[in-house]
């Protein structure tokens, strides 16, 4: 995954995103993964901050957002939830599933390019965060 410059985009995760994600990837049913390795990676180059101080345009876990697929022109609506939680019908993509590692941390704006399961290319533009947990004050989610 890289951002439209070449270089991975800056993320955002907050403390508590950040915990909880890396107690899941401590699993050993995860431990060999190839998306929960991809996390583990994108974690690693994250910037953490406390879940009060996350601007409110970021893409944190539970965050229903909507993005565009800029090489096919389609547009999609997203809620990012741990794997337990995904529901494909209902648009609540799993961390694990390629798009929701890519979309973590992101912010309105930013763009993201990965190879989808099959091999095709997109390009993922965030294009708004109706919702996210931090700025609604919702810190138990």
């Amino acid at each position: 995954m890289t951002s439209h410059s070449g270089l991975p985009p800056s993320i955002i995760v907050s403390s508590r995103d950040l915990a909880r994600l890396e107690a899941m990837l401590d699993s050993p049913a995860l431990s060999r993964h190839p998306a929960a390795v991809a996390l583990s990676l994108e974690l690693e180059r994250a910037q953490v901050l406390p879940p009060e101080e996350i601007p409110a345009g970021i893409v944190t876990m539970h965050s229903r957002v909507d993005c565009i697929d800029e090489l096919h022109d389609e547009k999609h609506s997203l809620t990012l939830v741990y794997p337990h939680e995904a529901d494909f019908d209902k648009g609540h993509v799993s961390i694990l599933a390629p798009v929701g590692s890519a979309l973590l941390g992101l912010s309105v704006g930013q763009t993201i390019d990965w190879t989808a399961p099959g091999g095709r290319q997109l390009r993922l533009r965030v294009t708004a965060v109706h919702y996210q947990p931090e700025a609604a004050g919702d810190l138990n989610r």
